[in-house]
């Protein structure tokens, strides 16, 4: 077991861990039930959609000016409408097992348990259900007690300054926090600046992961604390 008594912190990204998401634009399109049009898909367009998503997702630009601005960059393909729909679908479900985990973590009187994810104010509405609203909620992140978003904060990973914003808002230095991220270049960044960390391969079972890695710091007694979890 890994001597890992300083750690104090459990931070878990959302999509990719938690959360499971739409990996592409056509994956996207799908969900939302709206065909791929034109060559709203190819590389150059990606390009357009990265830099709307960093703008809307460090909170640079509101909701109706990420849809208007990404309907314009597709040359009107797609209306600022049916952006709203496809960004909508881009969330699909919480992985399996992930809940039980965080409940269980939540029980460990040493270690907090936080959130640091790339997000916007219209996916991050979608946390918890609201009057009125139809769309699926994905509440498992209400249970971590310290919650942080990069439209919130101002900056996304793998920027160093939202990590150095984290450990501020936590009060926790480097060495102190465990960070599950599926996305190498944040890992990375976290890894440089002395965090404990676990890559989550997206496509398997993240419960699972989560667990053996949290077993390994000596967090839980039984690294299968999901019904039903592979051995």
């Amino acid at each position: 077991m890994i001597a890992s008594r300083s750690i104090r912190v459990v931070c878990f990204d959302w999509g990719g861990v938690i959360l499971r998401i739409c990996r592409s634009w056509s994956e996207a399109c799908a969900k939302a039930g709206l065909d791929v049009r034109g060559d709203s898909a190819s590389s150059e367009h990606a390009a357009h959609r990265r830099a709307a998503a960093h703008a809307f997702q460090t909170g640079a630009i509101d909701e109706a000016t990420f849809t208007r601005r990404l309907s314009e960059a597709l040359g009107g393909l797609y209306t600022p409408e049916e952006v709203g729909r496809i960004h909508d679908a881009w969330l699909i479900e919480e992985y399996a097992g992930v809940a039980e985990v965080i409940a269980h973590l939540n029980r460990v009187e040493r270690v907090q348990t936080a959130l640091l994810s790339n997000t916007n104010e219209r996916h991050w509405r979608r946390r918890a259900p609201r009057a009125g609203c139809t769309l699926p909620t994905f509440p498992t992140i209400t249970t971590l007690r310290h919650p942080h978003a990069s439209h919130i904060l101002r900056c996304a990973k793998p920027e160093e300054s939202i990590y150095v914003a984290f450990e501020h808002a936590v009060g926790a230095k480097p060495h102190e926090i465990l960070f599950f991220d599926d996305l190498e270049e944040n890992i990375r960044t976290a890894g440089a600046r002395g965090w404990h960390v676990c890559q989550i391969d997206h496509t398997g079972d993240t419960a699972l992961q989560i667990s053996r890695q949290l077993a390994s710091h000596g967090l839980l007694e039984d690294e299968r604390v999901m019904a039903g979890a592979k051995p």
